[in-house]
């Protein structure tokens, strides 16, 4: 039964509940992420009712052509965050790295969970099983949709030659594995620990061969700002230490003004109540780069132990009522004060080249 823009429904004794509703795309890795997430607050909240729905977005769609020519800031995200304004869903489950780092109006990003390896990761054409990036043979083809990865690759192994591979993650095995086009593709280690696919990955890539993009490996759950008990439900779902690196991820993005449509990468990290961040941006053939590194404390100090959260303070789209907001506020400088270094140093002119090249393709 529908009441007002909620769902309810009565069990055998009459007694009435909410329907909380998840958003998620169709393809099996989004759907193995938003059960992972319903799975942990079933766990925390026996009592509530679930209900899951599944949908294409433009990015499932358009399978012809490149991520970074269609143009469109949320390809995966936007038919999700559709539902989620008319009522149609009550949170959404997304790859943070999917996710734009400005949000539109009225929504919040109220969990980010426990990163999975960050990393990408070398799956290579059976045929090619036991070599590496570097032991390939020379003009060997490597498919990726990411302009980041070609970049630093390009540069890295200046041996291969790169090609786009688009579709979701069993598309593109299957055209690795059933033709010849490509020996090796690249993909985010994440995805394919989810699937349970571990034994595809040959190699992972360290941050000397390729820094990995903001946002990845965490998943994110998007909610409407306004709805406070759904918020309160699904903050319980934060890992402080994620949370504190993807802010600062996405400050250093947003403050470059980067997207899918140019190369833009990261490597976070903490040791010891320090929050590293090293940040780059390159041209598309990765000839041209800049990178730095910066760090700052996160450790609670004194006064941020009692300190009172304020719930409707949103850093980069994410809401964490319960995690130190001097914490949250230093992550967000630091991001801002790495993205001003490399502007000072000509990021926007490298940025701004790969983004005309891009468009020219």
């Amino acid at each position: 039964m529908e009441q007002g823009p909620y769902k309810y429904i009565r069990d055998g004794n009459g007694k009435v509940s909410r329907v909380i509703r998840i958003g998620t795309r169709k393809s099996q890795l989004a759907r193995i992420q938003t059960d992972s997430v319903a799975d942990k607050l079933k766990e925390l909240y026996p009592e509530l009712n679930l209900e899951i729905v599944a949908m294409s977005t433009i990015g499932d769609k358009i399978l012809d052509t490149a991520l970074s020519k269609i143009g469109e800031k949320s390809l995966f995200t936007k038919e999700l965050e559709n539902a989620l304004e008319r009522n149609e869903v009550d949170l959404v489950v997304h790859s943070l790295k999917d996710l734009p780092t400005t949000l539109p109006a009225g929504f919040t990003i109220g969990a980010v969970l426990k990163r999975e390896n960050p990393h990408d990761a070398v799956v290579l054409h059976p045929k090619h099983v036991g070599k590496t990036l570097d032991t390939l043979p020379d003009n060997s083809v490597i498919g990726t949709s990411s302009l980041r990865r070609a970049a630093q690759l390009k540069k890295r192994f200046p041996h291969l030659e790169f090609k786009d591979i688009r579709g979701n993650l069993n598309t593109r095995l299957k055209k690795l594995d059933e033709k010849d086009d490509y020996a090796a593709i690249i993909l985010a280690a994440a995805g394919l620990r989810r699937m349970g696919w571990d034994n595809r990955i040959s190699q992972i890539l360290g941050p000397e061969d390729c820094m990995y993009a903001v946002g990845q490996g965490a998943l994110a759950v998007e909610v409407r700002a306004r709805d406070l008990d759904i918020l309160e439900n699904v903050s319980v779902l934060h890992h402080p230490e994620t949370v504190l690196r993807c802010i600062t991820e996405r400050a250093f993005l947003r403050h470059l003004e980067g997207g899918c449509s140019v190369p833009v990468a990261v490597n976070t990290e903490v040791k010891d109540s320090q929050l590293y961040l090293t940040g780059a941006v390159y041209s598309l053939d990765g000839s041209d780069s800049l990178k730095e590194t910066m760090q700052t404390s996160i450790a609670a100090d004194d006064k941020s132990v009692d300190e009172e959260v304020d719930e409707r303070v949103q850093r980069v789209g994410v809401t964490a009522s319960k995690i130190s907001g001097a914490a949250q506020d230093r992550a967000e400088k630091l991001g801002i004060d790495l993205a001003n270094l490399l502007l000072s140093k000509g990021a926007k002119e490298i940025l701004t080249v790969a983004r005309q090249l891009n468009d020219a393709r």
